[in-house]
């Protein structure tokens, strides 16, 4: 009898209705699929066939021989390696390293904003988003500080370094280092305009004392104004040229930036620079580009010139006093001008530039023909004496102009009619090229 619940018992026929068993499991094939096909024979194929097969003496010779030839290839690959030549590898880094330097590291510029932890910060970059970024383990962390200008990584944004000089590069390109060749010679009349920037620009920076002793602070800056071509910037650069404060040159369109609150910041950067290089005189030509009366807006651009104003008013008269900074602007259009821009404390003197009187043509006449050929029948004195408002740039027009007609003409000497004819032409392209009289 069978034990309870097992299987029912077998005859003795079990062996012949025996299942077949089942395959050894077995791993396939590896695939060739996007693997690189190794160039040269198949390891297997590089050693030549041993025949024959059964062990014998010929056998064993054969086998010895390609022992030996495996021997000696090993020794030359051995050798191979251990006499390359290292100039080969130092050249590789060479070329290496100057290919990275043609291309670069990738990185980009950031602010710092704040100090999480030592190795976590907050940074800001210009395209306007913060991000939570981890500081790498080399940054000098006695560098870090909240403002100052680091190097991110382009991609995770770390910060991998710290940028010592964080100097706006616009400002550094404002400032002069060569200083202009023009002097005070070379400007024709405006004697009272030379004595009046000299006593608010120059004697202040050089002699202070003086002011002190008579009790009264000397002016912040001044302001040139007057029409087109007569002499505001050639004045500025004789100023340049014979001060030996540092010259900080700017337009006052270079003051608008793109994004919000770069403007401001260029104009705290301009006069950052201009106290670290103290004395310094800072010139703004072209003041009414941003300098322009305030009205409400609804243009985000005009609004953020108008706060680049603001700040420069801010630079002016702030609570920082501007000891050996000076300013001068210039501008053609001063009745444009915010009158908070150039009220007295900020700007003390406003310096006017009239078309130039007689005397002044004679002058300016006589430094632009100093070195031209004149035949003897120009007279000089006929085209300073004529009834016409011709600015200091327009009677160096004259000169130039009727100097290239007498090259045209391959003649050395300059006559009268070239001086009459440049002339004509001058005041036809001042007046627009309109016919006087067409229009009453």
């Amino acid at each position: 009898m069978p034990p309870r619940g097992g299987p029912p018992a077998k005859d003795g026929k079990e062996g012949d209705n025996k299942e077949p068993a089942k395959k050894k499991w077995e791993p396939p094939l590896p695939t060739r699929v996007g693997k690189k096909k190794k160039r040269g024979p198949d390891a297997s194929a590089k050693l030549p066939a041993v025949f024959p097969t059964t062990r014998c003496r010929l056998k064993l010779l054969k086998m010895e021989r390609i022992k030996d030839y495996l021997l000696l290839e090993e020794e030359f690959v051995l050798n191979q390696e251990r006499l390359k030549p290292e100039a080969s590898e130092d050249k590789n880094e060479e070329e290496r390293t100057r290919v990275d330097d043609l291309r670069g590291t990738p990185m980009s510029v950031g602010t710092l904003e704040e100090i999480i932890d030592d190795d976590h910060a907050i940074i800001s970059t210009p395209s306007g988003p913060e991000y939570y970024v981890s500081i790498m383990s080399f940054v000098d962390k006695d560098l870090l500080e909240p403002g100052c200008n680091v190097l991110l990584h382009h991609k995770a944004q770390s910060i991998i370094g710290v940028l010592q000089d964080d100097t706006d590069p616009m400002v550094s390109v404002m400032k002069l280092d060569k200083a202009p060749t023009e002097s005070y010679a070379d400007i024709g009349g405006l004697e009272s305009q030379i004595q009046e920037i000299k006593e608010s620009v120059e004697l202040p920076l050089t002699h202070p004392e003086l002011y002190e002793e008579m009790g009264i602070k000397p002016p912040k800056g001044v302001i040139l104004y007057g029409v087109p071509g007569t002499g505001k910037t050639l004045l500025a650069k004789a100023v340049a040229n014979q001060t030996s404060a540092t010259f900080l040159r700017v337009v006052g369109s270079e003051l608008i930036q793109k994004y919000l609150g770069d403007g401001p910041k260029l104009v705290r950067e301009l006069f950052r620079v201009a106290e670290e290089h103290a004395p310094s005189i800072v010139f703004i030509d072209e003041i009414d580009a941003i300098g322009t009366k305030r009205y409400d807006s609804t243009s985000g651009g005009e609004r953020e010139i108008q706060r680049t104003m603001l700040e420069l008013l801010n630079q002016l008269d702030g609570f920082d006093t501007r000891g050996d900074v000076k300013v001068i602007m210039a501008t053609n259009r001063i009745e444009s001008l915010d009158p908070a821009l150039i009220r007295p404390g900020r700007i003390d003197r406003k310096i006017e530039f009239p078309l130039p009187d007689v005397k002044t043509k004679r002058h300016i006449f006589r430094l632009h023909t100093s070195r031209m050929s004149l035949a003897p029948d120009v007279d000089l004195e006929e085209f300073v004496m004529a009834k016409d408002d011709l600015s200091g740039a327009d009677i160096k027009a004259v000169c130039t102009e009727a100097g290239l007609l007498a090259l045209r003409e391959r003649r050395m000497r300059v006559t009268k009619a070239d001086v009459t004819s440049a002339r004509e032409k001058v005041l036809y392209r001042k007046n627009e090229g309109t016919p006087e009289g067409l229009y009453l």
